[in-house]
């Protein structure tokens, strides 16, 4: 069964809806950059009225690792995605956590190195310049077809919606499918609508 996290939440009503519609793992954008902000202050009255099995997931880009801590341990976060240019020994700091790393995909060379970073899973996604995530567009899933990582967790993003998110999963065969700005009605806002049918659209392709 393909697990289903839906990134970049802001609101209380957004994450209620997303669980009550069968959601494993809700994610939190801590890029200041990002329209999906949400600082720890906001996040955490989020949180604590989250059911304990819905996954916590903390987003940075290029964050400093002493902040990331002190976010991650003041909002008890279950995972935290590193959706920058951190490094492979960067990604080592984080016991506790299990850790994602993000790979923006443009081409075959995207994919070299990715078996040596030290992470519990590689979140795949589409490589836009001066974009870290939310871009709302797929890319040639072709380039990861089949792709098997010693073990690793595999996260599928990039313009995931109801209309290709079936064939998505046939393709990739990802362990987890991530969706966030093709979910929206505006920045930062779901649609509850398109949250309702996109993951029903997973769970019945597996």
């Amino acid at each position: 069964m393909v697990k289903i996290k839906i990134c970049g939440i802001t609101n209380l009503e957004d994450a209620l809806n997303a669980v009550k519609l069968g959601v494993d793992a809700l994610g939190f954008v801590f890029y200041k950059k990002s329209p999906r902000y949400i600082c720890e202050d906001k996040a955490i009255q989020i949180i604590y009225n989250l059911p304990k099995k819905i996954k916590k997931v903390g987003v940075f880009v290029n964050e400093k690792k002493e902040n990331i801590k002190k976010i991650a341990k003041f909002l008890k976060l279950d995972m935290l995605q590193f959706h920058g240019n951190e490094s492979k020994d960067f990604c080592r700091h984080f016991k506790g956590y299990k850790i994602i790393k993000a790979i923006r995909i443009k081409n075959k060379n995207s994919l070299k190195d990715i078996d040596k970073y030290p992470v519990w899973a590689v979140l795949f996604d589409r490589y836009q310049p001066g974009i870290f995530g939310g871009t709302g567009k797929k890319f040639d899933w072709n380039l990861i077809r089949d792709i098997k990582l010693k073990d690793r967790v595999i996260f599928l993003s990039g313009g995931l919606n109801k209309n290709n998110v079936r064939t998505a999963i046939r393709i990739v065969k990802p362990d987890w499918v991530d969706a966030s700005s093709s979910l929206e009605k505006s920045p930062g806002k779901k649609s509850y609508q398109k949250m309702k049918e996109f993951i029903k659209e997973v769970k019945n392709a597996t």
